[in-house]
């Protein structure tokens, strides 16, 4: 692991993950982003699940994340 995934808090990481699976920067995400509007679908959401969940992020719920595709309600799920 570098530094600077060492240093990544769980927030940006998770960040990092939505942004690699969009194609896009991490930065151009904002935390009021609306992630189906900005073009995640489906099959993108459960690579995320697929993901998380073999970090150890079990309880991650894929019907959640698409009824609110909020960033921030993402994250307040996810790091509690």
């Amino acid at each position: 692991m570098t530094n600077d995934a060492a240093a990544m808090t769980d927030r940006d990481r998770f960040i990092q993950d939505v942004a690699e699976v969009m194609g896009v920067p991490a930065g151009d995400l904002s935390t009021d982003t609306n992630l189906l509007d900005a073009g995640l679908d489906s099959v993108r959401i459960m690579q995320l699940v697929e993901k998380w969940r073999s970090e150890g992020h079990e309880t991650v719920d894929p019907m959640m994340l698409a009824g609110d595709p909020v960033l921030e309600s993402w994250l307040e799920v996810l790091c509690p």
